[in-house]
């Protein structure tokens, strides 16, 4: 699984995480981010890679199910 937290406030945050997992392994980012399902909407992907919304649009195509 794959966390993403973003500061939508207009001062600095600070974060504490602490994660596991009883079946760990590897997890391709790709896969996971572009090929999600339900997708993650393009937009936010798109701010959070700084890419335009139709490169993600694209990537989601080629990754997606």
């Amino acid at each position: 699984m794959i966390h993403f937290q973003v500061n939508i406030g207009k001062v600095l945050a600070v974060a504490f995480a602490g994660l596991s997992s009883q079946n760990a392994g590897v997890i391709t980012i790709a896969n996971a981010v572009f090929g999600s399902n339900p997708p993650i909407y393009p937009e936010v992907l798109a701010r959070a890679f700084q890419l335009d919304a139709n490169i993600v649009k694209e990537l989601q195509a080629k990754f997606g199910p």
